[in-house]
């Protein structure tokens, strides 16, 4: 590809992602059917893509965007319902799958059936996640959608390669197929890690919201490329690294954190929008491969539809039997971990319904499709077109099926985080009133210094209008409005400098409740929004104030 031509398709991809949104429809099957359209006229050359180099460029950022908004402390506490999903999941998609398809085309041979299967096994929680935002899903079961993404994604590019090693003729065991994926899991997330934590390191000593968010866009790709090099899973490498940089954000300035979220937003649409884009413009030379290969066309598209079925019926089957036998599995280990003296963690309940959810939550995208588009390296071009057809079709129909009666299932069921969002009030409600004591303290702190420099009646005025100020907009932490006779007083930067450190004083508090686990790292990161919009306002009024008085801010 041409660079002309990778901008020709974002600004194309971006036009008909902002049309979509406009109009409320799913963007990634818009942008794939514009492609496909385009791709049929005569004038448009061929496009020739590089899986990997697809995979490189395109998963590590979309993966560290998503590591990025998972809440730890949920993600710690659903650990068991994630590993299954994440890891076991995966691995029984892609031998059925395999299964299936060796039975329906035996020329394929078991080792390219296989591929199949870990190309079309793993989730892509965007469409799921957007409609559970959207409609209010309990927390719990966004939780176990969302992780089950992050790391289904290593498990299935790991099977991945070792079945395309064995496909492009390399000798691989089983035993050597083990040892590389517990060699991957244990490099990728250790190393993850190392570059979580020294960024983390940069973060809390530069205040420098430009070179930090430079940082980050580089910081997916370094992960996922040094892991690979070491032998390690990339992926898990950028889920690793993303997760702990995710939960130390609250810990960096506050214009950090209002850069990040709209860029790597942007980030998202730009890449999910080309790498749908680039599928659909070679949808129309694969089929036209599949129509000449030996299988003949409705034996790839019975290929196809029977993937497509066995990924659903594999997906609700291991949901709720994993589930039930991991709760009966609990109930029986706890009592005899008590004997000895140690407690076993049951896995937390879910009911039904949120299970229901949760099976049919399954779309795929970007993975998929981006691994589907390496096959041409590694097979001849039949087989190759074989695979890409039922990746798309599987892709495709699930994001047909599945993401547009989600919604309509999450109703009728009626999965709503009603109790979620009382629990929520409560929590607010205790650490405002933590927080404002804790602020109080501080301005109380500060009477006696301001008394000495500005004299007693200046100083209290300043302070206890401050107050007032606070006592009235406490109960919803709203931004506080300077006042001006108050602040002519003094100097703006002495006044906003105590807004400032009350600001400070109430961050703190939420913090110090998150680190405690009495408050849920989504509702301290909602309260850290409302923070930190008080803190740029307060920032861009005193900038004003000082240049109108000639102050140096």
């Amino acid at each position: 590809m041409h660079l002309g031509e990778i901008f020709l398709l974002l600004g194309g991809s971006l036009a008909i992602t902002a049309f979509a949104r406009w109009r409320g429809w799913p963007a990634p099957l818009l942008v794939m059917g514009v492609a496909f359209v385009v791709s049929v006229v005569p004038a448009i050359p061929e496009i020739d893509v590089d899986g990997e180099l697809v995979l490189s460029l395109v998963l590590p950022p979309l993966l560290y965007s998503a590591a990025l908004d998972v809440t730890y402390l949920n993600f710690r506490r659903s650990i068991s319902q994630i590993r299954r999903l994440g890891i076991g999941l995966p691995i029984a998609t892609a031998f059925a799958v395999g299964a299936v398809v060796w039975l329906i085309a035996p020329s394929l041979g078991l080792p390219l059936a296989l591929l199949i299967g870990a190309i079309v096994a793993p989730s892509d929680a965007v469409s799921a996640a957007a409609v559970g935002r959207r409609l209010g899903l309990p927390r719990r079961v966004m939780t176990v959608i969302s992780g089950e993404s992050l790391v289904n994604d290593a498990t299935s590019i790991t099977l991945f390669r070792t079945f395309a090693a064995i496909v492009a003729g390399a000798t691989v065991t089983w035993l050597d197929g083990v040892g590389s994926f517990l060699i991957a899991v244990a490099v990728g997330t250790g190393f993850g890690l190392v570059i979580g934590w020294l960024v983390n390191v940069v973060r809390s000593r530069l205040d420098d919201p430009v070179v930090l968010g430079t940082i980050s866009l580089l910081v997916p790709f370094a992960a996922y490329a040094i892991a690979e090099r070491l032998g390690g899973s990339g992926v898990l490498s950028v889920v690793a690294a993303g997760i702990l940089i995710g939960y130390n954000a609250p810990k960096t300035g506050y214009a950090t954190r209002q850069q990040e979220r709209p860029l790597w937003q942007s980030v998202d649409v730009l890449l999910e929008g080309l790498v749908f884009a680039l599928i659909g413009l070679q949808l129309s030379p694969a089929v036209m491969d599949v129509l000449s290969s030996p299988l003949g066309l409705w034996v790839n598209v019975g290929l196809a539809f029977a993937a497509l079925a066995t990924v659903i019926v594999v997906r609700i089957g291991w949901v709720f039997g994993g589930y039930a036998l991991s709760r009966r599995l609990g109930e029986w280990l706890a009592p005899i971990w008590a004997r000895r003296g140690r407690r076993y963690r049951v896995e937390p309940r879910l009911e039904a319904k949120e299970l229901a959810v949760i099976s049919w939550a399954g779309m795929r995208g970007v993975v998929t499709l981006a691994t589907a588009t390496a096959i041409p390296t590694i097979a001849d071009p039949t087989a190759g077109s074989t695979v890409f057809l039922v990746a798309f079709v599987v892709t495709v129909g699930t994001l047909l099926l599945q993401s547009t009666t989600l919604p309509t299932l999450i109703r009728r069921l009626g999965v709503v985080a009603d109790d979620e969002r009382e629990q929520d009030r409560k929590e607010i409600q205790a650490v405002l009133r933590r927080s404002s004591k804790a602020g109080f303290a501080y301005i109380e702190s500060r009477r006696d210094e301001w008394r000495g420099r500005f004299g007693p009646e200046h100083a209290d005025s300043v302070i206890d209008r401050f107050e007032e100020r606070i006592r009235a907009d406490a109960a919803r932490s709203r931004r506080l409005e300077g006042d001006e006779e108050s602040a002519a007083m003094v100097s703006a930067t002495e006044f906003a400098e105590l807004s400032r450190r009350w600001i400070a004083a109430r961050r703190a508090v939420v913090l110090e409740e998150r680190d405690s686990g009495h408050l849920n790292e989504e509702v301290m990161r909602e309260l850290f929004f409302a923070l930190d919009a008080e803190e740029l306002a307060l920032d861009s009024r005193t900038a004003v104030r000082s240049d109108a008085r000639g102050e140096q801010p």
